[in-house]
């Protein structure tokens, strides 16, 4: 234990109360729209920490809200079958990026980071989803699963392309949700598996990302209980327009 609160000695009390917020606000997003935690938390942790620093402490409440979302919906087996070339290929593009460059490899890491969450929000915002053909999905979904694990390898987020392609399937809301929750989940994995292999995931690690599951929750009760009080829309909305604000910035000034 003292060896955990040793890792928040270091980062010291403005980033230790910044990441306890941070993933209390990261939680609320995913209690409201189902998804946003690990963009939030890689957004706002980024702008004070390295990004690997960040990724790892988004492991535990990033694996355990994306189990919880997985477990809901009932279609788990039927999801598994048609999705299972897209999560091998993000499993394994995960584990090819951090072995060839990682979130450690540089200054631009904060770069791509912000890049990715422009996209991602640039993509919300625009409001125009396409339909894939079932024909398609057989060479396009581990194209996507590639990609996806090739961004999260550099970035810790893991959103693109794979929420774009998830939500061209034309699943209905129950297995579009639970579909996300596997695909993240999946993600989640592979990313602990590259931390640990660039040593940034020890046990002090861990434990430090452990403590941040307890805001997290919270804030995902708290969005539970927001969701049916507040316009999902309007709430969807101000939330791409903060991740494009955010994205610009990292992506600017790194």
């Amino acid at each position: 234990m003292n060896t955990v609160f040793s890792f928040y000695q270091d980062m010291g009390p403005g980033q230790t109360l910044l990441a306890i917020l941070t993933f209390l606000l990261a939680g609320v997003v995913k209690g409201v729209i189902g998804l946003g935690l690990p963009t939030v938390a890689m957004g706002l942790l980024g702008l004070t920490m390295p990004t690997v620093q960040a990724a790892a402490l988004l492991i535990v409440p990033s694996t355990l809200t994306n189990l919880w979302q997985l477990a809901s919906g009932g279609q788990l087996a039927a999801l598994w079958r048609r999705l299972s070339w897209m999560l091998l290929a993000t499993f394994l593009g995960t584990l090819f990026g951090s072995a060839w460059q990682g979130l450690d490899s540089g200054p631009w890491a904060a770069h791509a980071l912000g890049g990715a969450l422009l996209l991602y929000a640039l993509h919300g915002l625009s409001g125009r989803g396409w339909r894939i053909a079932p024909a398609h999905e057989r060479w396009l979904g581990p194209l996507c699963g590639l990609l996806t694990g090739m961004v999260t390898a550099a970035t810790g987020v893991f959103v693109m392309p794979a929420v774009p392609y998830l939500q061209g399937l034309g699943l209905d809301r129950e297995a579009l949700v639970q579909a996300l929750g596997l695909s993240f989940s999946v993600s989640t994995l592979a990313l602990a598996i590259g931390l640990a292999g660039q040593d940034a995931l020890g046990g002090q690690a861990l434990g430090a990302s452990l403590l941040m599951l307890a805001p997290a929750l919270l804030g995902m009760f708290i969005g539970q209980w927001l969701r049916g009080r507040i316009s999902a829309v309007l709430f969807k909305r101000c939330f791409f327009i903060g991740m494009a604000l955010l994205g610009s910035h990292l992506l600017i000034n790194g």
